[in-house]
């Protein structure tokens, strides 16, 4: 059986981070950063990144670390897991990504990289369906249950149905594809990623049903997470990157639980301590790169699950 958690995980210091515009039109929860702060957001921003980089080495969590060397404008280069991801049986799989700057992330380096130190047997490269406007952006379109063979989607402009459908029956994972939203100003929008409003850990998910509207697709997502222990949240908690948070393993095979602290700060105590029964929390304040980039420490970490070369 898969293990849901793995104890590697691969980062990005980004080289020049800002709010990126081209993702902005349909990422709700990214905010608009003045020009004159840019600089400063940057400096933040990479001292947060190296505070997650620092709380997961004291931790025990093996860490791959790589760093923008600024040849493309690439502001969003710190949330890796969304053009590649890898799997329990030596692939490495490329996304296509919605954001023109974004495709400009894939990074040969880190493909060398993994290729070189790890067992790749095959890679898979679903990118050229930008080429069609077809889209899936990685483990933020895709949250994965490794164990049962379950991957859940929630659909929008990022998350194509029928890319995710081929995705499902090239892997063999068993599809649970379905709509959520969110309030943004007087509308209810399309949820951009699918990890901004669902976690999967070894004994327990982190849902926000209410979101889901179709009361069929509701109980289609219930269902399918009925081996773990659900934790619901509100729709003001997935603002506050609730379901935005990755079970890992550190070097003594314990799970952990990493979320931010804006995170941490909006669970209530009962779902706090239904958590740590399962997993030591781990919490990191990235304030900047949640306000301004839209996406929390889940985003950050791409989780390797290839085994090293002898």
């Amino acid at each position: 059986m898969n293990d849901q958690s793995t104890n590697t995980v691969l980062m990005i210091r980004p080289f020049f981070f800002r709010s990126n515009e081209q993702t902005a039109v349909n990422n709700y929860f990214q905010g608009a950063l003045e020009g004159s702060n840019l600089y400063k957001i940057n400096d933040l921003v990479q001292s947060e990144f190296d505070r997650v980089k620092n709380v997961l080495e004291r931790n025990g969590v093996k860490l791959l670390l790589f760093q923008d060397k600024g040849i493309h404008d690439t502001p969003d280069s710190l949330f890796p897991n969304n053009w590649f991801s890898t799997t329990h049986n030596h692939q490495i799989i490329l996304y296509p990504m919605f954001a023109e700057n974004r495709r400009l992330e894939r990074s040969q380096e880190v493909i060398s990289y993994l290729e070189m130190n790890f067992n790749v047997a095959e890679f898979v490269d679903f990118s050229g369906a930008e080429e069609s406007n077809v889209f899936l952006e990685g483990t933020g379109s895709l949250v994965l249950d490794h164990a049962g063979k379950i991957a859940f989607c929630c659909f929008s402009e990022r998350s194509n149905p029928a890319l995710f459908r081929d995705w499902c029956n090239r892997f063999e994972f068993i599809p649970v594809g379905f709509h959520a939203f969110q309030t943004s100003g007087m509308q209810r929008k399309p949820i951009y990623h699918t990890n901004v409003m669902l976690s999967i850990g070894t004994e327990w998910a982190v849902c926000c049903l209410d979101a889901i509207v179709d009361l069929a697709e509701r109980k289609l997502v219930q269902n399918a997470l009925q081996s773990r222990v659900l934790i619901e949240i509100s729709e003001d908690q997935v603002s506050d990157f609730c379901a935005n948070i990755l079970e890992v393993k550190n070097d003594s095979g314990d799970n952990l639980i990493i979320m931010s602290q804006r995170a941490h700060n909006a669970f209530n105590a009962e779902q706090l301590n239904s958590l740590a029964q399962f997993a030591q929390l781990i919490v990191v304040d990235i304030e900047n790169i949640e306000k301004f980039g839209g996406g929390g420490v889940r985003c950050m970490l791409a989780e390797v699950f290839l085994t090293l070369k002898s």
